[in-house]
């Protein structure tokens, strides 16, 4: 049930194609909005190299305050050419960075699903991938990303400590459970708990909160051997909770399933704040040429409705998105022939259009 009627979207269009994707996402989230009588205020602001470009700063203290008082952010993406330099001292990524820290966002949720009719555009063979559902729960702010590092000994040693305190652990493996009551009742804590003492704490907590989910089933998978399994077997996962550096690797690995970056979106979760982009770069290169795959973004919008408990919302773009894949609306980036390719703005039009067909 839709407990409220309006809503404060911040929306971060961003560098490169940024501003095209997030352009489709809006037609589609305003479209939801016509539809079941929400109001979406929707409050642009700059992050990236756009708000370098305009203020010298990569997440400008206008926009993070934008942020927070949002109900959810919207991104698109971020990143330019222009500050590709590693020793720049302001760069885009930083950006992003100190806007997951300031709003507290610790939860990465990536959904990664096989479309029938993109089977072919995957590198792997269709009898490993088809049927292929999954959604991986990374944790965001701990681990080896954010340890001790640093060097010694005349520079010739160099080391990055991988910590995390009990509760850090407990409430995304609680996020994980929790989501796998609302799919296909499974969780998978991928570890390395055989060599690493930080792996056996995440699987001692893990083992502590399944007995609050007796519903469940549980296991653990080795993250040398999830990564072939990722290849082989991908239908074998429900619902994967792992730590910052595996949910990295696993994450980018489970990409090639759909076939395209294009086709993935995610939600960066906190406590009292949440964001959701696509997984996808600024790629400077399609920049204005209107080519860009906007599903990616407008995926993103569902799992920001799913946050903010509009469901129904969430199911509508879900079903539009597969509906218009059947239906061969597909950017370059998912056509074999690509004079066949529609533009950026026809796949959002054909999005929003497709809403309008009930949810069966």
């Amino acid at each position: 049930m839709i407990t409220k009627r309006t809503y404060n979207i911040a929306i971060l269009p961003g560098d490169g194609i940024g501003p095209e994707v997030v352009a489709e996402a809006i037609k589609v989230l305003q479209a939801i909005g016509t539809m079941h009588n929400i109001e979406f205020n929707l409050n642009f602001a700059d992050l990236g190299a756009v708000a370098i470009d305009k203020t010298g700063e990569a997440l400008p203290a206008k926009t993070l305050q934008t942020c927070i008082e949002a109900d959810a952010v919207l991104l698109g993406a971020i990143g330019d050419p222009r500050y590709d330099d590693p020793t720049l001292q302001v760069r885009p990524e930083q950006g992003l960075l100190r806007l997951r820290k300031a709003l507290g966002l610790f939860c990465n949720v990536r959904p990664v699903r096989a479309y029938d009719s993109l089977l072919e555009l995957s590198p792997l063979k269709r009898k490993y991938v088809a049927g292929a559902d999954l959604v991986i729960y990374r944790e965001l702010t701990g681990g080896i990303y954010f340890g001790e590092q640093g060097r010694k000994e005349n520079n010739s040693y160099a080391y990055d400590v991988c910590g995390y305190h009990i509760h850090e652990i407990e409430r995304i493996v609680r996020l994980a459970f929790e989501a796998a009551r609302l799919r296909k009742n499974r969780v998978t804590l991928v570890d390395k708990a055989n060599v690493l003492e930080s792996s056996r704490l995440w699987r001692e907590v893990f083992n502590e909160i399944k007995k609050e989910f007796e519903d469940v089933e549980t296991n653990y998978v080795l993250v040398d051997n999830a990564a072939m399994q990722m290849i082989l077997n991908p239908c074998a996962f429900d619902v994967i909770v792992t730590s910052n550096i595996f949910g990295d690797i696993i994450s980018d690995e489970a990409s090639v399933i759909c076939g395209s970056l294009g086709m993935l979106p995610s939600a960066s979760l906190g406590v009292e704040h949440s964001l959701f982009e696509p997984v996808h770069g600024s790629y400077p290169a399609a920049a204005g040429k209107n080519i860009a795959n906007p599903l990616a973004t407008i995926l993103s919008v569902a799992l920001m409705l799913r946050h903010l408990g509009i469901e129904i919302g969430a199911l509508q773009i879900e079903e539009a998105v597969a509906h218009c894949l059947e239906e061969s609306f597909l950017t370059e980036d998912l056509c074999i022939d690509k004079s066949e390719a529609c533009s950026c703005s026809e796949v959002g039009d054909a999005v929003a259009t497709a809403l309008r067909v009930p949810v069966v």
